[in-house]
């Protein structure tokens, strides 16, 4: 009797990259390796090169898949809601995967899942009838904005409000008589009942979004000619 044989899945380009992505989201994209994913694989690492050139073009790929995630601005949506759900979006995307947001921007060979990313952000900005340059400072604003908190919520000590207390705790008690300041605004808003750092993130895109849409007000009163007397 011949032992059952087992069927493995053909390995292909998305089947490396979702595995790249997996093991990013254990061990970082810093520590990734071709011989790493080719574990994780149950691979060879040379037949990884059938799929992927190298460890550049994973990550390319990586970004990719982690833009793909990213929900686009809905188009039945104004455009401030509609950048506002794709920011909140593209911080949860971020949280999974704390490796890529780094990595945004840098890579020089972007796929179609990310240039395709772009172009629909950039519709919704300019579809509006914001002028090309308020769309560019836009752009740049809300992304520095969701890739910088992403960065810090994801750097915190901390990972839930009882961790926080006792880091808050431990951190400002030696030294509250030194930094009165910081000892009153831990005490009195830190420590308080509810706290939630994440909430900076409603607060913080609300204020972009009022001054953009301030902006696009006052370009669209300059855009009007005076009127005839």
């Amino acid at each position: 009797m011949h032992p059952p044989t087992t069927t493995r899945t053909p390995l292909s380009r998305d089947k490396v990259l979702a595995a790249a992505v997996d093991l990013a989201d254990r061990i970082g994209a810093d520590a990734l390796t071709m011989r790493k994913l080719a574990d994780a694989l149950g691979v060879q690492p040379m037949s990884l090169y059938h799929h992927v050139a190298n460890k550049e073009a994973i990550l390319d790929g990586m970004v990719d898949v982690v833009f793909g995630e990213i929900d686009l601005p809905p188009t039945d949506l104004p455009w401030r809601e509609a950048m506002a759900h794709r920011c909140r979006s593209a911080r949860q995307v971020l949280r999974r995967h704390p490796w890529a947001t780094p990595l945004m921007e840098s890579r020089t060979s972007p796929g179609a899942p990310t240039l395709s990313h772009h172009d629909a952000v950039l519709a919704c900005l300019i579809d509006a009838g914001l002028p090309m340059p308020l769309v560019a400072h836009a752009y740049a604003v809300l992304d520095a904005f969701v890739y910088g908190f992403a960065i810090q919520e994801a750097s915190l000590p901390f990972d839930s409000s009882e961790d926080l207390a006792d880091f808050a705790d431990a951190l400002v008690t030696p030294i509250a008589e030194d930094f009165p300041h910081l000892a009153a605004f831990t005490a009195q808003h830190v420590l308080a009942p509810g706290y939630d750092f994440g909430d900076s993130f409603e607060v913080g895109l609300a204020m972009i979004l009022d001054g953009l849409e301030a902006a696009a007000d006052r370009a669209c009163l300059t855009a009007v000619p005076a009127a005839v007397t």
